[in-house]
């Protein structure tokens, strides 16, 4: 019961690191005490303790999912609680076992990232929200990033968790080691600030303009009145093109619309393609502009599309990761979901792959949009092919009365940091905004309200070496967590082995 109750309050301490109450400092404390309770435990007791952690801290960490609905909300923590209740049959396991059990916190802390990893990736493509590293914003932690990118700061601060958890424990019998794995965080932490990642000269400039339309009626449903969105994107792009021909504003090379500032198809839509060329004739530059498209009689795309004045459209970066259930219906051709909120989702949106920048105003873009922010994979891919500024393009009207927008415009400056790059990130209704490589707000707008923002920023090419190492960190804590647990697999086959056998005669 004790290590129930602790788990369950583990669990509740771990959501105040994030946004809204954003507490970081309780992070390595919330974690350690996750560690404590299922060590030693067996697999079973251990899979049910994490089950109980995962649910204290999901249901209360995304309680803003209640806006779509509420059993979207419950399905999506359940499915994310089992997670948890297989990070904690893993630590169970990994700190039973004489093979993995002197080093478990290098083990368990392991375990914890890959089981991280494998939540934010399936199934379909999985849930990032609640990574480790997402709750560092404004923190020397969070320097680390441009360094050993996302995973690696997760699995920082679950092995700084895990030597605490060991400390206590032990009751500080064995200190020298678990202070010394302490004093090697805190020394590259320290090392991070003082030497923070330099992103070398920018190799030019640009002009960039983000536009937030806003939302009419409620606010929070981008549909209520999708072409008065649509025309308020237009008419604020219209007056940005007047300030700066006044001066009271740098012109803009570049201008950045948000997601769904289109939710018809402008290829189709008359009306919807003749607002589009309107602001992009007053701006006189490109647009990159956030619309629905069709793809065919069942499926649409998701898509920034780059609108110059004088061609037209032309590149399109495609959503990598549309939700599901959200956007799109798994097993549609299996199961009749015609009800309930699901039946509004009448076609699927297809995923998109593209890893080549958007070529546009003599910069390299790496677009995001929405959740894609959340994901290693698209934004890193692009970078590593030579992005040179990063782009987010959000619609968080359904959320905007909740804490998901602060939730994600903190992962958003995140990735500025981890990326060392500019990053612009237009939204309907807000948070719109310009951010340095630091991961510093320099340009911001109040949600719910038709504004736009204005600032040069700097070009840096490459990739920095934490994005360069991602994929090899994760594989390593994959490998790791893998090796451990066959380990004490064998471990347990051979002491079942040499237990001595009854004499069945005899007895």
């Amino acid at each position: 019961m004790l290590r129930l109750v602790l788990v369950v309050a583990s669990g509740l301490l771990l959501s105040l690191a994030f946004e809204p109450v954003a507490w970081p400092v309780v992070l390595p404390l919330a974690v350690a005490g996750f560690f404590l309770a299922v060590h030693g435990r067996r697999a079973r007791a251990g899979f049910g303790l994490g089950l109980a952690f995962g649910a204290s801290f999901y249901l209360t960490h995304i309680w803003w999912m209640r806006a779509v609905a509420v059993s979207a909300w419950i399905g999506l923590s359940a499915l994310e609680t089992f997670f948890y209740g297989l990070t904690g049959a893993a630590v169970a396991l990994l700190t039973s076992a004489a093979p993995t059990r002197r080093w478990w916190p290098l083990w368990a802390s392991a375990a914890w990232v890959a089981l991280e990893m494998l939540r934010s990736t399936w199934p379909f493509s999985g849930m990032p929200w609640g990574r480790l590293a997402f709750a560092t914003v404004d923190t020397p932690v969070a320097r680390l990033l441009p360094w050993i990118g996302m995973v690696g700061v997760s699995l920082v601060l679950a092995l700084a968790a895990a030597l605490l958890a060991h400390l206590a424990l032990t009751r500080a019998r064995s200190w020298r080691a678990d202070a010394a794995g302490l004093g090697l965080v805190a020394a590259a932490t320290a090392a991070a600030v003082l030497a923070p990642y330099d992103p070398g000269t920018p190799e030019g400039t640009v002009t960039v303009a983000a536009v937030q339309g806003d939302v009419p009626g409620p606010g929070n449903d981008i549909l209520f009145d999708h072409r008065q969105v649509t025309l308020n994107h237009v008419e604020e792009t219209e007056r940005l093109a007047e300030a700066a021909a006044a001066g009271e504003v740098p012109q803009p090379d570049l201008v950045v619309w948000p997601e769904n500032s289109t939710a018809v198809d402008p290829f189709l839509d008359v009306q919807t393609r003749a607002g589009i060329e309107r602001a992009v004739a007053a701006a006189g530059v490109p647009v990159l502009v956030g619309a629905i498209v069709d793809d065919g009689p069942d499926h649409v795309l998701n898509q920034g599309i780059v609108w110059d004045p004088e061609t037209g459209p032309g590149e399109r970066y495609t959503k990598w990761h549309p939700v599901p259930y959200g956007e799109y219906i798994p097993f549609r051709q299996y199961v009749d979901f015609n009800f309930g909120e699901l039946a509004r989702i009448r076609r699927d949106m297809r995923a998109g792959s593209r890893t080549e920048p958007l070529e546009v105003a003599g910069a390299r873009l790496a677009d995001a949009i929405c959740f894609d922010v959340a994901y290693d994979d698209g934004i890193h891919a692009q970078v590593r092919e030579g992005a040179d500024l990063l782009t987010v393009q959000t619609s968080n009207a359904t959320f905007i009365f909740t804490d998901q927008v602060d939730q994600q415009f903190a992962i958003t400056r995140l990735r500025a940091l981890e990326a060392g790059k500019w990053l612009v990130v237009a939204s309907t209704n807000g948070l719109t905004g310009i951010i340095d490589p630091d991961g510093e707000v320099v340009e911001t707008v109040e949600r719910r309200t038709t504004a736009s923002v204005v600032a040069e920023v700097g070009l840096h090419r490459g990739a920095s070496p934490g994005i360069v190492l991602t994929p090899w960190v994760t594989l390593g804590v994959q490998l790791a967590t893998v090796l451990g647990l066959l380990l004490v697999l064998l471990a347990r086959v051979r002491s079942r082995r040499g237990a001595p056998q009854v004499d069945e005669a005899s007895a």
